[in-house]
Parts: C-alpha cells; structure tokens; sequence
C-alpha cells in the first residue's frame, strides 16, 4: 500500500493547477498562432460568369511568377484541354501546356479529357483531379518560380505525357534526363527546365518536317506515379534549372504543397474576423486571396529580364509585372498599401522603371510590356494614392515628370499607346474630349473601330488624373504645375448638361449631342462612356464629390439623384440591356455592381445627410451579388480588381478616394476584424452586436474618442488602434449626418 501524504498532495495538487493554467493559455496562443483562415479559401467561387469571363481555378503562391490552372472554359466546361506550367497574365495565356494520358491514343490527336466536378479539389496551395478519359488522378503544388506535378496512373495499358506543341524552340528530353523547351510571346521568351523521377522514352510526331506532338511514355507496366517537378524563367533554361534546384532541391512533394499552404496562411491570416456565416467567411478569404494573384515578381536570384528595354537588369528592387491599373487603383493596391506596403513599394519602383525604360509610364504593364486597353492615365492616381500614403522607396521626382509627360504629350484616345494625337491637341485646347454625332465618320485614324472615342469618359478620367498630378506638383513645391493641372481637373465641369442632370458629349464646336445616357452610343456605350451608361459616368468625380453636388444642385439634389439611380427602371428588357452593355451586370436600377466604376457609388451617401443609406445598400450588395459558390462574382473579377473591394466593404470600410488618404465606413459583416499591420500594430474593428440584422451604426468611436461622422484616415489605421461601431437593426438617421463631418481634405484638395 502507497501512503499519501498530506503535505506532498498539496503540492501535488497545486503543480495540477499550475500545469492545467499554463497548458490553458498556452492551448490559447497556439490555437491564436495557428489560426486556419486558408480554410475558407474556395478557387471555384465565381467560375460560372453571368456573360463575360469567370474566374479560374488558380493554384500559386502570393504575387509569384508561377500560376497553373486546368485550362478549360469556365467551371460548367466538361472538359480539360491541357495543364500549363504557368500563365504569362491574368486570364490567359498559359505557357508550356502538357496533359498526362493512358489508353489508345494517336500520336498525330491532340488529346483533351472530361473531368468530374465533384472530384476536384482546388486550393490555392494544392489541386487534384481526376481524368475521367484516362482514369488518371492530377495533383500539382506550386512554388514561386517553380511547380510540382504527380501523375497517377490508374490503368495499366500506357503511361505517356502528351506536351503541347511550343511557340518557340520545342520540347526536348535530354541526355540527363531533364526536359527543356522555351515558349515566344510578344517578342520575348519564357523558358522551362524539368525532371522525372522515371526515365521516360521521348517521341516527337512530324507533320511536313515540322514537330507537331510531343510524347514521353513510360513502359513499366507496374508503374502507378511519375513525379514532375520544374523551374520557369524569362532569363534563360540555365536560370530555371537554377530557380528549379534553389526551391524544390529533392522529391517530398508534401513539402512543397506545405511551404505553399504555410505562405498562404501567412497572408490570409493577416486579416482575423470573428461573427459572420461561414458564407461570408469563404466569399472574405476567398477575395482576399485573388487579391494576391497579381502583379507578380518576375526578379530571379537577384536579376530580372525586362522586355521594356529587353535588357536583364541586376541588384535592383524586385521587378513586378502584370497590372491593369483602370482596375486595380481603385482598390486592389489600396488594400496592398495596408497590407503589404514594402511589396507596392517595389511595384511603384517597377512603374518608375518601365517608364525610364521605354520612355512612357504604363497603364497595363504586362510581363512582355504595356498593352492599351480602357482609358486614362490613372498610374497618376495610383502613385499619388502610394505616395500619400507612406509608399515611398522609389523615386517620386521621375515618376512625376513621367506623369507630366503622360498627361501633356501622350494620347487620350482609348485602347491607344504613344505621342498625343490632332484629337488630343484639340481636346486639350477645348477642356473636354469632343464626340461625333450619331452617324458621324470619324475622322481621327488613331480612334478604334471598337472601342470608339469614348468622350464622357476620357474626359472625365482625364480630370482625375490631372487632379492627382496636381495634387503632387503642390506636394513636390511645383507651383506652377499645380495651378495648371489643378485649372485642367476642373474640365469634367465642361460636360455636365445640367438640364439634363449627365454628363453628356459635346462636338468640337461645343454644340451639345442630345443622347439618351441609359443606351446610347453603340456597343458598350463607347461613343461616349465605356462599358457602363451615362448613370455610372454621372458619379466618376469622386476627386471632387463636393464640386459635383454643387453641379447637381446641393447636397440634398446630389442625394436624391442617389436614390434615383438604385431605382431608376432600365427603360427596356433586361435582354436588350444586356446585348449592348454586357459588362454592366450585377443591376439594381441603374447602378451596375459588376463593373469597377461603380465601387464608390453606394459609399456616396456618406457625403449626403443619409449615411445610413450607404450601410444599408453595401450590405445589401455584398449578400447578393458577392455568394459563396461558382456564381459568385458578379462581372470581371479582374485578378484581385472586384475582390478587393469585398475585402474591404466586408470590413465595413472603403477608400472611396484614392489619392485622398482617408477611408469612409460601411457596414462589416463581422463581429470582430484585425488587421495585423506590418509594423507589428494592430487595427481592430469592434462591433459586438454586428450580425445579418443589425447592420446599422448607432454611435463609433475611435481609440476611445467618439467618432461623429463615417471617416477615419490612413495614419489613423496603419499606428494601430480600435473602431468601435455600435450596430443596430434601424438606422441612426442622425449619425454622421452633418455636413461639418465631412473631412477637411475633401474640402481643401481642390
């Protein structure tokens, strides 16, 4: 028998209570250390587009060169054409596409395979599935330059490769073993270096002396796996061999699929929330991580290849490509300033750069260089946008004389590149881009046959962006260019009918052209606007929302054109709506929640006496168009350019001017956000009562003192602190309603 005594129980006992508290907070940090918001993450959310393009399936690291997705039309698309090495922009475009294939196939097909949708499994960091053709299971993991594939065989007729024909030098399997090809596109190369872990035999079909297919077959007949691991270059095959054995140096597959989940959580997780659904959990995570799809760094240990001045450079910041800034100023590098603000430092300096090597700031700088597409030069707004807001390790002096440049000498004709046009000589003469009548020839060569002057909107971004380099003129003490380009910001005033209550086209004598802003103006509306009505054009002066209500009438005016616009009948089917205007989608009235010049409309009504108009209508919008499933984007998603503006409306605040380093709240759709700054700071928003009913703020405060109108500025976020927000399930129709809350910057910066 064990006797006990009295004293060592004590002991004992206190020991449990010590060990069973410290095995309590430490079970706390390690759950808070191990937060698993990657969970939530679905790429197949929006594969389905209402008439335009779906998402893809995207496999990849944050921001890497590396991105693979099963090449196919869209979610509801049976079969899969190919599997690619990785993709040269968003949307398209893959390189090196090969396809693993059993059975009886020809060697002179292009094979293709059906695929089963319930036995896909897509996460950013890992995807399998199953070809149904071939009874072969796909598993791939990505690195950043880099990517691993497993092929598993289940059947044992044939186990063969099938590589998709190049554009450049084709496939070659090589003494050692490694498969080297090298793909051309827009007058540059890309270049891939992989090996198997099974030697493979290497046929090549010819059709007129010319390589048609590729094929490695592997004649084991008890062989189940080949593993295929790769490096990517823009350098040369000697630089992806390289890239190939710094990041993937042996065999353990699981290793990469793990360093790939462990760099996804580490940004997901930047961002805590607590409340919500679970639906609004994985519609969060999952913009949150298309956020990250672009732009991507191209530098390679050290040096990159740029087709700017088709040059490899070294020993310079990290060299980012693949932007569509008409898209993404207004909120996808926004969210990135909070974010990742070192990362957008190198993306400004990659801007800078491509100017200093081709002679123009881009708009749409892609891998291979800048391409035209939309209107405007809103790279100015986003450089003034970073520059306020504490992005500054790049040179701010040569970015302004490129802005200045863009603006004075470069054309304003849409989907055009280059020196300014008679067109654009004329339009700066007159304050406004002038616009043919209906029926009109046109008259200018440099105009597009499509895409068409696009009146109203050029010169409305045209007002922007002068408003913005005004805006850095005055900051780097260039007073003369200030007043200037602060004259030319006021020249959306010149196309504002205000009978009519739109912006309208003029022609160049000035005499109106009499339209009917909700249709007219061809394909798109791109005689006059662009891709959206005259309704969308009505509220593109959000530089200048104060200057606009005074055009409209006053604040009340401004207000109720407001509620017009959600109600306003389309004037005709939905059907007619849709065949001329197929990129306004996500309707309600006349405002289109599928298109980005609408994101800071609903965020108005903070400017009006009726801020809780604004919490009702983003809530409204978020839980409509924004679902959890393959419908759930409701236009062009436009790599990270939508989903940015779910990020940051589901935390209940927007930066409704870029360029103007303040942020106006909405309505979260959680509890609890942090945001775990880069600094080490935290920004937390409070608001305990928050769920699908109480969706109205009754009082906010911030850091302690109260908060008496819907603002809050960006030094305000970025040094840490705490928004509370009392919601409620009826407005606060007195909050924030006075026209002194209203920030001074909005009144000063004009």
């Amino acid at each position: 028998m064990i006797k006990f005594n009295y004293m060592s129980g004590i002991n004992y006992i206190n020991f449990l209570v010590i060990a069973l508290v410290f095995l309590s907070s430490n079970s706390a940090y390690t759950q808070a250390e191990n937060i698993d918001n990657l969970k939530y993450v679905d790429p197949q959310i929006g594969g389905v587009a209402p008439f335009l393009e779906p998402t893809k399936t995207r496999m990849h690291l944050p921001n890497s060169m590396v991105r693979m997705y099963p090449d196919r039309k869209d979610y509801k698309d049976d079969q899969i054409k190919s599997f690619p090495l990785t993709t040269r922009k968003h949307r398209s475009d893959p390189l090196f596409c090969l396809l693993p294939v059993s059975g009886n196939v020809p060697e002179n097909s292009v094979p293709i395979s059906a695929w089963d949708q319930e036995l896909e499994i897509a996460h950013p960091y890992y995807y399998s599935t199953w070809l149904e053709d071939f009874n072969i299971t796909l598993e791939f993991s990505p690195g950043e330059k880099t990517g691993f594939y497993r092929f598993n065989y289940g059947n044992k007729e044939s186990r063969k490769l099938f590589l998709k024909k190049l554009n450049g030098e084709d496939w070659q399997l090589n003494q050692d073993g490694s498969l080297t090809g090298t793909e051309s596109f827009e007058g540059m190369k890309a270049y891939a270096y992989g090996v198997f872990d099974v030697k493979g035999d290497f046929t090549q079909v010819k059709t007129d002396k010319k390589i048609t297919n590729s094929w490695i077959t592997w004649n084991n007949a008890e062989l189940k796996q080949v593993n295929f691991k790769y490096g990517i270059s823009f350098i040369s095959i000697e630089q992806a061999k390289n890239n190939l054995e710094k990041e993937i140096p042996n065999w353990d597959f699981e290793k990469v699929k793990n360093n790939a989940k462990e760099k996804w959580s580490n940004v997901l997780n930047q961002i805590e929330v607590e409340g919500g659904t679970e639906a609004h959990r994985r519609s969060f995570y999952t913009a949150l991580y298309r956020s990250y799809e672009r732009m991507v760094n191209i530098t390679e240990d050290g040096k990159y290849y740029s087709n700017y001045d088709k040059k490899i450079h070294k020993g310079e910041q990290n060299f980012y490509a693949d932007d569509w800034v008409w898209d993404t100023f207004l909120a996808l590098h926004p969210l990135r300033y909070i974010l990742q603000p070192d990362m957008e430092s190198d993306m400004m300096a990659s801007y800078v750069r491509m100017y200093q090597q081709s002679g123009w700031m881009p708009q749409f700088p892609q891998i291979h260089g800048d391409v035209p597409p939309m209107n405007g030069f809103h790279s100015t707004i986003m450089i003034l946008d970073a520059y306020r807001k504490g992005i500054k390790n790049f040179d701010i002096n040569v970015a302004y004389e490129a802005m200045k440049k863009n603006a004075l000498d470069g054309t304003m004709v849409p989907w055009r590149l280059g020196a300014a046009s008679p067109l654009d000589k004329l339009a700066l003469k007159l304050g406004y881009f002038p616009a043919l009548h209906p029926g009109e020839k046109e008259s200018e060569p440099l105009v597009d046959s499509f895409e068409k002057r696009q009146a109203v909107a050029v010169t409305l971004a045209q007002s922007y962006d002068d408003w913005a380099l005004a805006q850095l003129a005055k900051k780097l003490g260039k007073e003369q260019d200030y007043q200037y380009f602060s004259k030319t910001a006021k020249n959306y005033q010149n196309l504002y009918w205000k009978e009519k209550g739109f912006f309208m086209p003029k022609d160049a004598a000035g005499k109106w052209i009499d339209i009917d802003p909700k249709f007219d103006g061809g394909m798109g509306g791109r005689d006059y606007y662009d891709e959206n009505n005259g309704w969308t054009y009505l509220w593109n002066v959000q530089q200048d929302v104060l200057g606009l209500q005074k055009l409209m009438g006053g604040r009340d005016a401004f207000e109720s054109r407001l509620d017009q616009m959600f109600r306003e009948d389309l004037g005709r089917s939905v059907y007619a709506l849709n065949a001329r205007f197929p990129d306004f989608t996500g309707i309600v009235g006349q405002f289109s929640m599928g298109n980005e010049p609408s994101f800071h409309i609903p965020y108005l009504y903070n400017l009006t006496k009726s801020p809780w108009k604004a919490q009702k209508k983003i809530r409204m919008l978020l839980n409509t168009w924004f679902k959890d499933n393959i419908f759930g984007i409701p236009g062009d998603e436009d790599g990270g350019g939508m989903s940015a503006f779910v990020v940051f409306s589901s935390m209940g605040f927007y930066p409704i001017t870029p360029g103007i380093p303040v942020y106006t709240i909405g309505s979260p759709l959680f509890s609890k956000i942090k945001i775990n700054l880069p600094n080490g700071k935290v920004f937390t928003i409070n608001a305990p009562n928050c769920n699908e009913k109480n969706k109205y703020i009754q009082k906010a405060s911030l850091n302690g003192k109260t908060l008496d109108g819907p603002w809050f500025t960006h030094d305000d976020l970025v040094n840490g602190g705490t928004l509370e927000l009392e919601m409620g399930s009826h407005p606060n129709k007195a909050w924030g309603a006075s026209e002194e809350n209203v920030p001074q910057i909005f009144k000063t910066s004009n």
